[in-house]
């Protein structure tokens, strides 16, 4: 079961459908650089994590749980390495997945949307700006704004627990 956290009382909750938080090591060429950077993610280094938001619904029809993030359009290759190093701008993309169920480790409940999480995400994305620069425009301010546009929740990364 993901962790819970324990929302600002500005959240919006219950009913609606679920909204979780979720973490995995960032991703790399292979060899050195995969290596420092599942090291990184093992110490709990949130800057060198990527972040995203993940949607329950709360139809029992429904069960699979959508992801959504913002990353490098091509975020293993040895350009986006070297743009991401030097702060430069490099082409992002959007992206939606399915899971079938909540991951268990590294992701938290951090509130619940009383529209339809769906649409309002989509909406969202269409609006999101694909030009990624760290620390700028990045997979947190993504994932911060978008917990704010389904629930209220501001800054929500600064929020988390760090272990």
């Amino acid at each position: 079961m993901a962790s819970l956290f324990t929302p600002s009382p500005t959240t919006r909750s219950g009913g609606g459908d679920a909204v979780y938080v979720a973490a995995v090591p960032l991703k790399a060429a292979a060899g050195p650089p995969q290596l420092i950077m599942s090291m990184a993610y093992s110490l709990n280094l949130s800057y060198l994590q990527h972040f995203m938001v993940l949607i329950k619904p709360s139809s029992l029809t429904h069960q699979e749980v959508s992801v959504f993030d913002f990353q490098p359009r091509n975020p293993e290759s040895i350009e986006a390495a070297i743009s991401v190093l030097s702060g430069n701008l490099i082409p992002g993309v959007v992206l939606e997945r399915r899971l079938k169920k909540v991951p268990r480790q590294r992701c938290w409940l951090v509130g619940s949307c009383q529209g339809n999480a769906m649409e309002m995400a989509i909406d969202f994305n269409n609006s999101w700006g694909t030009d990624l620069r760290v620390g700028v425009h990045d997979c947190r301010n993504y994932t911060n704004e978008l917990v704010q546009h389904l629930t209220g929740e501001i800054q929500i990364l600064e929020r988390l627990p760090r272990s």
